[in-house]
């Protein structure tokens, strides 16, 4: 028996031109009434199947993108609230010191300087953390948690009087010192603050050049760089609210609310960062670079004694690449690691059969970048030890006339503030006048070069010094001659005014000369190493911390010697600051020609655009949801 069956059923496919509009009609002829059913079911699933295509096609192409210009007010704000909390602290820490803990001013100056050492120190542990285990977007959050707890544990040891020893009146030599207990309490604040700062600091702003360095769009150059300038501008706004608000609060109204403040600023700076966390583009981790640099030495070291004279040398490409290139001619020692030296070094599914044998030639000129530009990178050391002069500048402050009327004065930690001011003025000016001049009678849309600008700063760091050299051997001059030499805590009659040119210098010589490396070190490097790339920058005032607290200790150490007044007294009326600065001076000018040296050494620094295009890794999103 034969059963002739019509059925209409609506079809998401159907033509416009279809007879009878978005429906289609299916003659089915069918030989038994099992068979009609059959069939029956099969059309529906099929219907079915093309309904929830077409559904799913609407979702994703109504699904927010992610990453962009929306996401940077949760990562700038992130940034610059922990800013303000963590350099809110530092320029009256000295103060709190002496005042709280009985410190002497070299040994807290000292000590300041290795925490401030400390925690830049740390950004290359927090860029290791990003860029090989764990993301950007995990190292800030991490960051941030561990700032928050460092900050409110500071601010429980002035909430709490057993926490730090006795009070006394300052210079008296009956004070109590602080028992290990108390110091250890503050050195655990302390270092978490450091690993906050080391997680957040070098992965910000990679993590911000993430959101807008897309696939799409190869050639932005120039988005990432007035990126990296706006960038800066306003981390400078937010530390200039740090050197003046949390500042005069510390002043007025104790350490208490001064310190719990930036606790506060914490909060919100976590919170608002959770907040954008489904907008963010996530880059996928998917090596250890530090494992992969030490392969390559180790693989380099092994194969020492290979002859590489022959022309028919075959190089190691990676997996998963059929485009044959060799290694760049820079630091062609290293180049032995990526040679093969017959087909079994080499598994079925094209990777190495050992890898601390043989690397991929990503791996070799990763390393090669990375050392190329360290003996540049060295050479800003010295002019990042002339910006961390705060705790003398503060203690010279303080005995200076720094009324602006008759009720009110500048706080003596707030003078660093003309620093920050002169140096987002200049990177605001320069994004938007200068390079634009520029860019009309040289072609050049990207302005100076980084090197030009790291060089000027440079060279008015050593002005800046001299500048300070001059004005506080005025100072002690006015001391002397209104009969303060005993009397430190009276304030002379000479207005603290004479301080701010230094600091509009040193901040003019920070601007040219930090953003200046940022893009050099963010140009030279691949684009996997981003975070390693701003953690040198942070390495570097590492380093000049270090180099600044031994620099206190030596001086203080030696010109204190027979009983002699040490340069660095408690008492600057009696000691000589002016003496000390011009030391630096003369480290800076040895510095320049230091810099000028490993410029010619360096080469171009086009010859980056030589090196093998594949070695800028590609980045792959992390899609994956916050929990």
């Amino acid at each position: 028996m034969t059963f002739l069956v019509k059925i209409s059923l609506p079809c998401s496919c159907c033509s416009p031109k279809s007879e009878f509009r978005g429906k289609t009609q299916k003659t089915l002829y069918f030989s038994s009434l099992h068979k009609y059913v059959e069939d029956v079911k099969l059309i529906v699933a099929e219907v079915k199947m093309e309904s929830s295509l077409k559904e799913n096609m609407i979702q994703q192409s109504s699904r927010p993108k992610k990453g962009g210009f929306r996401t940077m007010p949760f990562i700038i704000v992130n940034e610059s609230f922990e800013k303000v909390a963590g350099y809110g602290l530092m320029p009256n820490m000295i103060l709190y010191l002496m005042s709280g803990y009985h410190i002497a001013t070299a040994n807290g100056a000292a000590m300041l300087a290795m925490w401030s050492a400390a925690s830049n120190a740390m950004a290359i542990v927090g860029a290791f953390l990003s860029d090989s285990y764990i993301g950007r977007f995990w190292a800030i959050l991490l960051g941030s948690f561990s700032s928050l707890l460092g900050i409110a544990l500071l601010w429980l040891t002035a909430m709490i009087p057993q926490l730090k020893p006795p009070p006394c009146t300052q210079f008296s030599s009956n004070c109590e010192s602080a028992t290990p207990v108390q110091l250890l309490v503050l050195l655990t604040s302390f270092g978490l603050i450091s690993i906050g700062a080391g997680c957040i600091r070098p992965c910000s702003m990679a993590f911000g050049a993430d959101q807008l360095d897309k696939k799409d769009r190869p050639n932005n150059e120039r988005l990432i760089q007035s990126f990296f300038n706006w960038y800066y501008a306003s981390i400078g706004v937010s530390t200039i609210m740090a050197l003046t608000l949390i500042i005069y609060i510390q002043d007025q109204l104790g350490w208490k609310v001064g310190f719990g403040i930036p606790a506060l600023l914490m909060v919100f700076s976590t919170v608002i960062f959770l907040m954008g966390s489904n907008l963010y583009i996530k880059v996928k981790v998917e090596k250890s670079l530090f494992t992969g640099f030490i392969q390559v030495i180790v693989a380099a070291f092994r194969k020492r004694n290979l002859d590489v004279s022959d022309n028919n040398l075959e190089y190691y490409q990676g997996q998963g690449t059929n485009i044959y290139i060799t290694p760049t001619e820079k630091l062609r020692c290293l180049n032995k690691a990526c040679l093969m030296e017959n087909s079994e070094d080499l598994k079925p599914d094209r990777t190495a059969s050992n890898p601390w044998k043989l690397c991929s030639i990503d791996q070799v000129e990763s390393l090669k970048a990375l050392l190329r530009i360290i003996p540049m990178w060295s050479t800003s050391i010295i002019v990042l030890v002339t910006l961390n002069q705060n705790s003398f500048a503060a203690l010279q402050a303080k005995t200076m006339d720094r009324h602006v009327t008759s009720n009110f004065q500048i706080p003596a930690g707030s003078f660093t503030v003309f620093a920050v001011v002169t140096l987002t003025i200049w990177v605001a000016t320069y994004d938007r006048v200068i390079v634009p001049i520029l860019q009309k009678f040289t072609g050049n849309p990207c302005g100076f070069s980084p090197k030009i600008r790291m060089g000027s700063g440079l060279i008015l760091s050593a002005v800046a010094m001299t500048v300070s050299a001059m004005v506080e051997s005025m100072r002690r001059k006015t001391a002397i001659y209104e009969g303060l030499v005993d009397k430190p805590n009276i304030v002379m009659h000479m207005s603290a005014v004479w301080l701010i040119p230094q600091f509009c210098l040193l901040g003019l010589a920070e601007a040219l000369n930090a953003i200046g490396q940022i893009e050099f070190y963010y140009s030279q490097l691949p684009k996997a190493m981003s975070s390693i790339a701003i953690a040198l920058y942070t390495l570097g005032i590492a380093f000049a911390d270090l180099f600044n607290g031994v620099l206190v200790k030596i001086v203080d150490g030696v010109t204190k010697q027979d009983g002699k007044e040490s340069w660095l007294s408690n008492n600057l009326n009696k000691g000589h600051l002016d003496y000390y600065y011009w030391v630096i001076t003369m480290l800076c000018v040895v510095n320049f020609g230091l810099f000028l040296v490993c410029c010619g050494a360096f080469g171009p620094s086009s010859d980056w655009k030589k090196v093998p295009s594949k070695i800028r890794l590609e980045r792959k999103e992390d899609t994956s949801p916050l929990i």
